[in-house]
């Protein structure tokens, strides 16, 4: 990390609500003041990627969403980069979308016809969602406070949750009479079974970071003072690990649930066959054969 990039943990050094921390419904804020909201820094190999809206719960705009996508995409096709890391400043992670409208939330501005809303949540939420999931890069969420509604679904949609001990997960949707979006149906299930799943979706209550470990949410909860640290030490373990044979594990993975005994079977073989032809599953072997450590390049 260069001295001018800020610390992936801390917001920019200028005090105070950043001049282009409009409401959303006051318009799209400008290019800088966007990278000010969503600061972005990489460093030995991880892409860090921090919310920064801390006087709002890091609730996110359409265009913090779209900043997120574009940076995730830029982590798939980005040699240099070997994990991701996903977390923010302040003492919420996520509180979810932001809600109040306008341009800048992608909502209309004219009369709402059938399926606006519809169209709304497949152009922002589920992109939103899909773009962790189908990182080629492992991610991270580092939730260091409250995460709601899509913010509970952007951790849950990572590949390793660490959690804050003062963190907590909420599933809000049906506190305001909506359902839950952006993939949370489909993640909830899978991570946790239906019948859990329903219970906080249901009832919408706060899921301590404590419990969110017991119910398989999150991979390991730490000390508020640690979780930095601890997010640190595992990117950087990943990033020095087998890159392609990760991505590989991740689809194999993600595909799972979704794929029958003989065909997850035939692209358990077809992802072997890709991955052994890469140099550092040679490097691997070779150095199983040679009773050294070995040094993946990320080839």
């Amino acid at each position: 990390m260069t001295p001018s990039e800020p610390s992936p943990f801390s917001p920019p050094s200028s005090p105070g609500r950043s001049a282009g921390a409009v409401d959303s419904a006051a318009g799209a804020p400008p290019v800088d003041a966007l990278d000010s909201l969503v600061l972005h820094a990489t460093d030995n190999g991880v892409s860090w990627i921090t919310l920064n809206r801390p006087d709002a719960l890091n609730a996110v705009t359409w265009d913090q969403r779209e900043r997120l996508i574009g940076l995730l995409a830029d982590a798939s096709a980005d040699p240099g980069v070997r994990a991701v890391v996903i977390t923010a400043t302040g003492k919420g992670f996520c509180a979810g979308a932001d809600l109040r409208g306008g341009p800048s939330s992608g909502e209309r501005t004219g009369e709402r016809v059938a399926g606006d809303v519809a169209r709304m949540i497949r152009r922002g939420a589920q992109r939103f969602i899909a773009a962790v999931l189908d990182c080629e890069k492992p991610v991270i969420a580092a939730v260091n406070g409250t995460a709601a509604g899509i913010g509970a679904h952007l951790a849950f949609a990572c590949d390793l949750v660490l959690a804050a001990e003062s963190a907590r997960f909420i599933e809000v949707f049906a506190r305001r009479g909506l359902v839950p979006d952006g993939g949370g149906a489909y993640l909830l299930p899978r991570l946790i079974g239906p019948q859990r799943a329903k219970e906080l979706m249901f009832f919408g209550d706060a899921v301590p970071a404590a419990e969110a470990e017991r119910l398989g949410l999150v991979n390991r909860v730490v000390p508020d003072g640690e979780l930095a640290k601890t997010a640190r030490e595992w990117a950087e373990r990943l990033a020095a690990g087998p890159t392609r044979a990760l991505a590989l594990t991740k689809q194999l993975v993600n595909a799972s649930f979704e794929s029958d005994r003989a065909a997850a079977f035939a692209a358990e073989a077809t992802a072997q066959e890709i991955t052994m032809s890469t140099a550092d599953a040679q490097e691997g072997v070779a150095a199983f054969v040679e009773r050294r450590s070995p040094t993946y390049r990320g080839r």
